[in-house]
């Protein structure tokens, strides 16, 4: 059950993330759980040891986790539109 609420609050914070980057319209849903789920990881590896705080994909669900994953999320998003479009947003 755990991996189900996992994958679908990865899907929650990508599609957030992606909404924020203005790259909602070129990504599906697959592409944004990918990118939740992503950009939890590099949240996890950058800006959960400066907080303190973990991430949804060390099955904590909290506001701070979430907002970590978020984070992570949108961070991803601005550097593969560096690389796409030359620009982060």
């Amino acid at each position: 059950m755990n991996f189900i609420i996992w994958l679908v609050v990865g899907g929650v914070i990508g599609w957030l993330a992606s909404m924020l980057m203005k790259t909602n319209d070129q990504q599906g849903m697959f592409l944004n759980v990918i990118v939740g789920i992503v950009g939890a990881m590099l949240g996890g590896w950058f800006i959960s040891p400066l907080v303190g705080v973990g991430t949804i994909n060390q099955n904590n669900f909290s506001l701070p986790a979430l907002l970590v994953s978020f984070i992570g999320a949108a961070i991803l998003l601005a550097i593969v539109n560096l690389f796409r479009r030359g620009t982060a947003r």
